[in-house]
């Protein structure tokens, strides 16, 4: 939405960082609703050059760069691979496991409000996306001229347009699964457009992406346990808190992505993801040190390391040399392990079944990383 993610404001866009994003935090996050930044370690980093910038396709021709962004010479990038740059789809997959995670944690199995929860953060995700570019325009321009708005492949209105519309269309899903999910939905849809409008260039910037993917996991909740909403919020409350300390942390490391040079926020990320790990399989791996562990357990505990091995590597590569590709493959790792993030956290919450088959979104979004870039 908007990370690290990252709603999730997405976690899957950075604030120059990502929800449900949360949030997409936040990621990515970019968002993760996460932070959004250049290439992940799937992808390679945009090219200075503006004449390969944009498409990456055809040859460059003797009369140089298109307007567009594309090659001289070579084919106009089609209006579908344009949008599904601006939305970033590839971070879609971050996205469902939001609400599945906090419908575990409300100690009810999903139903048809969970999926009207998933449509709507998936709407206020992409609204995120959207609004990012748009808000972003002018600086894109210098710093990014290949993406869709700067190179003239969408129009600024239509980014705009865009972000109202799916603003709108998730809220009218959040409405017919009650009144409880349309309130947290609402907040949710404040804090992405108040993230990519005003405050992601500001201190507040990492605090607001993580409160969008908290919110997308308690609208999950919400949506589950309509006539009941206080208790399922409440039961949902700690897992959204590791889920919002995960998008903060990869937001604040994509305030670095472009520049490189911090070792304190990788620093910072790492300890985090470690304290998350810990959290996440602490009873599984006490179960397991005392003799065999329960069935229920070993879900959890996959699904945890799964989370560590994604995270943390990266973030330790970044921390031992700050530099801007280390950073951002940093930062893109942080949105892609909101997927098993998301999965531990259901299998924590008593849904191994949930919980493995979140992890089977990773390697997708993962290979369609290597198409679309997710931040």
């Amino acid at each position: 939405m908007g990370e690290p993610d990252p709603v999730p404001a997405g976690e899957g866009h950075r604030p120059r960082a990502t929800a449900t994003d949360a949030g997409t935090a936040s990621a990515a996050p970019s968002a993760p609703v996460l932070p959004r930044g250049p290439a992940t370690a799937a992808d390679p980093a945009p090219s200075a050059d503006p004449a390969t910038a944009g498409a990456r396709s055809g040859r460059r021709g003797s009369e140089g760069p298109r307007a567009d962004g594309a090659p001289a010479g070579g084919p106009r990038p089609g209006r579908l691979a344009a949008w599904a740059e601006l939305l970033r789809v590839s971070a879609l997959f971050t996205v469902p496991g939001d609400a599945l995670a906090g419908a575990a944690t409300a100690g009810a199995r999903p139903s048809r409000r969970t999926l009207l929860a998933i449509g709507t953060s998936l709407c206020l995700y992409e609204a995120g996306m959207a609004l990012n570019d748009w808000s972003d325009r002018d600086e894109d321009a210098v710093e990014r001229p290949h993406r869709p708005i700067p190179s003239g492949r969408v129009s600024p209105a239509a980014a705009l347009a865009a972000a109202a519309a799916l603003t709108a269309a998730g809220l009218a899903l959040a409405a017919r699964a009650g009144r409880a999910p349309l309130t947290v939905a609402t907040t949710l849809a404040a804090a992405v457009w108040a993230y990519d409008l005003r405050l992601k260039h500001t201190a507040a910037g990492p605090a607001a992406m993580a409160s969008a993917r908290a919110l997308d996991l308690l609208l999950g909740a919400a949506a589950t346990r309509p006539r009941d909403p206080a208790p399922a919020l409440r039961a949902a409350l700690p897992h959204a808190g590791l889920l919002a300390a995960h998008t903060y942390a990869v937001t604040a490391v994509s305030r670095h992505e472009t520049q490189g040079g911090s070792t304190t926020a990788p620093l910072a990320a790492l300890a985090t993801g470690a304290a998350i790990t810990a959290a996440t399989t602490r009873h599984a791996l006490h179960a397991a040190a005392r003799g065999r562990p329960p069935a229920g357990q070993t879900p959890a505990a996959l699904t945890g390391l799964v989370y560590a091995r994604t995270a943390l590597t990266p973030l330790l590569h970044a921390a031992l040399n700050p530099s801007p590709p280390l950073t951002q493959r940093a930062v893109g790792a942080g949105i892609r392990a909101m997927i098993p993030l998301q999965a531990a956290l259901a299998a924590r919450a008593g849904a191994p079944g949930t919980g493995l088959a979140l992890l089977g979104l990773a390697p997708i979004a993962r290979r369609l990383a290597r198409k679309v870039s997710p931040t």
